[in-house]
């Protein structure tokens, strides 16, 4: 009987083969130990000399890091191991033998595991950040599809920038030019008229020169749009969506969250409503805090983020930032006409901003002000306002960067490790 390491607990005490690769191995003598990988998960198979015939042990012996293999045997149960069960292997087929694998169980600096990313994916820490990632995805689209969102998929190429073009990647479109999308709400926007309540889910690119641990050139981005929602209403769906995802990775991916030395006890408090502090506030606390140097009207940078962040212990939200400081298209505040009606979500333990989001604004004379002011070209926005002209109403939306999330989650210190082929500053390999 054929099967797959996670699938084995339904064979307890009968013989199965698995298709694998040799992660790591150990003897003791008599007995072999193979960690044994197939994809699914990590096992381990022992090999007794006294019960297998004298070519496999010898086989068990030698074989080497990452050769493939088939292995057959019975399924018993093992109380220590995080499975709770591991094979009593009968027989070894080799598949093809590796010779001198790169990443060898001694510690390697990033610059190295980076420059073999594509092997780097299969050792235990980064199989379980995948996994991990893969269940914030799952979570994702349950739980838009259980609001009635209706997925949309926007272009990679734009012809125009949410944002202004000072970060994007340039390229020609035949005889125009056109960038690399850094966002697709503005095209999310325009869906929303048509289905009422949209998401995308898609990558997205910064031609950012940063270097720090939060960032990456190309990321992915869930973001959601919602015609007749206001400011307040968005930010229910937010901390309601960010709870799901954090509670259905601590249901389902036990194992990894072990493999990675999750604290899981700061995640288990992550649950709906968020705290919420207004930009005025936050600037006030950060001065009591010790931050000098912060003004009111300045953006926050990382290390005002964590004081805020650690000080609640959860995802807080900060609202209402100053009008100069974001984005043309939100909604200016009806209580402070210096700011607009927009949050960031702010990440516990260091992670930082994993949402963005905003009401956008729905006048039509008001956006082309907004955008005359930001000096953007009103042509290439033509669509953007027709949005205005024809049946406009009140609408929010936001996004979520999806790698930050992960690392949050998952608690690595540095994105690079949430991206299973990530492109930095200076990294376009492998």
């Amino acid at each position: 009987m054929k099967t797959t390491i996670n699938e084995a607990k339904k064979y307890l005490n009968q013989e199965v083969t698995i298709g694998g690769w040799l992660h790591n191995k150990r003897s003791s003598g008599k007995i072999a130990f193979l960690q044994l990988r197939d994809g699914t998960g990590f096992m381990q198979g022992v090999v007794v000399k006294a019960e297998v015939s004298e070519e496999t042990f010898q086989l068990a012996k030698d074989i080497t890091q990452e050769s493939s293999l088939y292995v057959t045997g019975t399924i018993t149960e093992d109380t220590r191991s995080d499975l709770g069960y591991e094979m009593q292997v009968q027989s070894i087929e080799l598949i093809d033998e590796a010779h001198d694998y790169p990443i060898t169980p001694k510690n390697h600096g990033p610059e190295f595991l980076m420059d073999h990313r594509h092997l780097w994916l299969r050792s235990k820490k980064q199989h379980a950040v995948m996994k991990i990632r893969n269940e914030i995805i799952r979570a994702t689209y349950e739980f838009f599809n259980e609001n009635n969102f209706t997925k949309i998929d926007p272009p990679i190429l734009t012809a125009s920038a949410p944002e202004g073009t000072s970060e994007l990647f340039h390229t020609k479109y035949f005889d125009e030019d056109a960038f690399l999308s850094q966002s697709g709400q503005l095209y999310m926007e325009a869906a929303a008229m048509a289905h009422g309540k949209v998401f995308s889910f898609g990558p997205t690119f910064r031609a950012e020169k940063s270097k720090t641990r939060r960032h990456l050139i190309e990321f992915w981005m869930i973001e959601p749009e919602m015609a007749f929602y206001n400011h307040a209403d968005s930010l229910e769906v937010q901390e309601q969506y960010v709870s799901h995802v954090v509670q259905s990775v601590l249901k389902n991916c036990k194992i990894e969250l072990k493999a990675l030395d999750r604290d899981t006890s700061k995640l288990e408090k992550v649950r709906a409503p968020f705290p919420r502090i207004t930009y005025d506030d936050a600037v006030t606390f950060l001065k009591e805090q010790g931050f000098d140097d912060i003004e009111w009207g300045d953006d926050f940078g990382a290390p005002h983020e964590t004081a805020i962040a650690n000080h609640y212990d959860l995802p807080v939200f900060i609202i209402n930032y100053p009008t100069k400081i974001k984005p043309f298209y939100m909604q200016p505040n009806p209580e402070n006409e210096n700011t607009v009606l927009c949050a960031d979500l702010i990440a516990p333990e260091g992670y930082g901003e994993i949402i963005g989001g905003s009401e956008r604004i729905n006048d039509l004379e008001l956006m082309e002000q907004r955008i005359t002011e930001h000096g953007l070209d009103a042509e290439s926005y033509s669509y953007y306002l027709d949005l205005r002209r024809y049946g406009s109403v009140p609408h929010s939306g936001f996004g979520l960067g999806l790698e930050r999330t992960v690392a949050w989650i998952s608690g690595v210190e540095h994105v690079r490790e949430t991206s299973p082929f990530p492109r930095l500053l200076n990294r376009l390999y492998p």
